[in-house]
């Protein structure tokens, strides 16, 4: 690479073995190699600044991969645990359904005997038929025996006014005779 301090050209700072006159091509080359230098500053400016954001980019991206696989972790523990409750669970749930099964079973068998038992009771109610045709003939003696009892209760008071008014002139007359 070329001197950065060397002024290019014919200048007064020109010392003894510069005095003579560049070439084109080293002219060129010094212009190339002078833009070599101000590209490799650029570029190195250039990472300067890509360094501050690229070096806390990372750091962050570092702690963020630290903090997921954390959280993957901490869900793959989670799920663990919530297929060992389900696991439990579920042979609760498979006892309870058995003797939910067992119980279906004894209730079936309970309604069938109901249903015999109805049967048997629907055969005694036919049985019973001619005792309610007895009962209603009873029912309508006792109807019979209310009407004669009336009848007979107004014809005792029919009597009980006749013999009072027509007994009560001579029982009077009677009575002043008897001692008591």
């Amino acid at each position: 690479m070329a001197d950065q301090g060397k002024p290019l050209g014919n200048g007064p700072n020109q010392t003894g073995s510069d005095l003579r006159k560049p070439t084109s091509i080293e002219q060129s080359e010094q212009i190339n190699a002078y833009a070599i230098d101000r590209l490799s500053q650029a570029f190195e400016t250039s990472a300067r600044r890509w360094e501050l954001i690229v070096y806390p980019s990372l750091f962050a991206f570092i702690i963020l991969a630290a903090y997921g696989f954390y959280l993957v972790f901490s869900l793959a523990k989670d799920v663990h645990y919530l297929a060992i409750s389900v696991d439990s669970n579920m042979t609760v749930l498979a006892s309870d359904m058995q003797s939910m099964s067992d119980n279906m079973g004894q209730m079936t068998a309970n309604v069938r005997t109901m249903a015999v038992s109805v049967e048997s009771m629907s055969r005694d109610v036919s049985t019973l038929e001619p005792m309610l045709t007895n009962l209603q003939q009873m029912d309508q003696s006792m109807q019979a025996m209310t009407n004669a009892t009336h009848y007979m209760r107004n014809d005792v008071a029919s009597m009980n006014q006749n013999i009072g008014h027509g007994i009560a002139r001579p029982m009077s007359f009677f009575n002043r005779f008897m001692p008591w």
